[in-house]
């Protein structure tokens, strides 16, 4: 069984209530939950949320919801406590809630890695960098090593190109929120105390990295926007409105 879990908190501090913010007619976290129910090799999509305004949004769309501690430190632990509630899951997604864009097929190629590779424990996606969020800390940079799998994660703009841009030979590539671990390995990346770079980054996905472990990360060549602040959510609404005129 797979399963895509989305963590969704009430209070973030970039942007308070995003999940439930609905400028197009439907809650932020209902885009989220139709995205990932699109994705072919997914058999349930749940909420994970400590907010029972977010719980009783999900629940008037017809989507399912786990109410979860409050006091987890990232979504992966939340992502972990609301999985217990699935013990058939051979593969938990963690899906950010702030990617309404993202194709679902993309759901169903971390899937596929998982199943092409049994070794593997962890993955994610990343794609292409846009000039002007080389500078940005609310994009995530990720540098991938020959095999395939996550060197590091970053808010900085990494690689650097010491001898400036026309010397570039590493391309730039932007992290998406979307994680993926087979159940037995999330448990214990839950189970892990946070870690320096971790806490330093405010970056989750550091903890894995920083305790020896691997993430393979599958390369897209698409451009979701993910919704950081009010104004890539108002970016969000205008593309919606343009691709489904009332």
């Amino acid at each position: 069984m797979v399963i895509c879990v989305i963590p969704a908190r009430y209070g973030s501090k970039r942007f308070p209530g995003k999940p439930l913010a609905s400028d197009t007619g439907k809650p932020l976290i209902q885009h989220v939950c139709e995205a990932a129910e699109g994705a072919s090799r997914v058999d349930a999509v749940v909420v994970a949320t400590d907010d029972e305004r977010i719980r009783d949004a999900v629940e008037a769309f017809g989507g399912r919801a786990v109410m979860t501690a409050s006091e987890h430190p990232c979504g992966t632990n939340r992502v972990a406590e609301a999985a217990e509630a699935f013990p058939d899951a051979r593969i938990v997604i963690n899906f950010q809630g702030d990617e309404p864009e993202l194709d679902p097929a993309l759901l169903d190629r971390l899937v596929e890695a998982f199943d092409a590779d049994p070794s593997l424990e962890a993955a994610t996606v990343a794609g292409p960098l846009e000039a002007d969020e080389a500078t940005d800390p609310n994009a995530v940079k990720v540098v991938v090593g020959a095999g395939g799998d996550a060197l590091y994660f970053s808010r900085a703009p990494i690689p650097w190109a010491r001898d400036g841009q026309a010397a570039r030979r590493a391309p730039m590539l932007k992290h998406f929120g979307i994680y993926a671990f087979r159940a037995a390995a999330l448990r214990s990346c839950a189970a892990m105390p946070q870690t320096p770079l971790e806490v330093t980054e405010k970056l989750e996905q550091l903890r894995w990295l920083e305790n020896g472990r691997r993430m393979r990360v599958i390369v897209t060549s698409e451009r979701p926007g993910g919704i950081d602040t009010p104004e890539s959510y108002a970016a969000f609404v205008a593309r919606y409105r343009k691709a489904n005129p009332t």
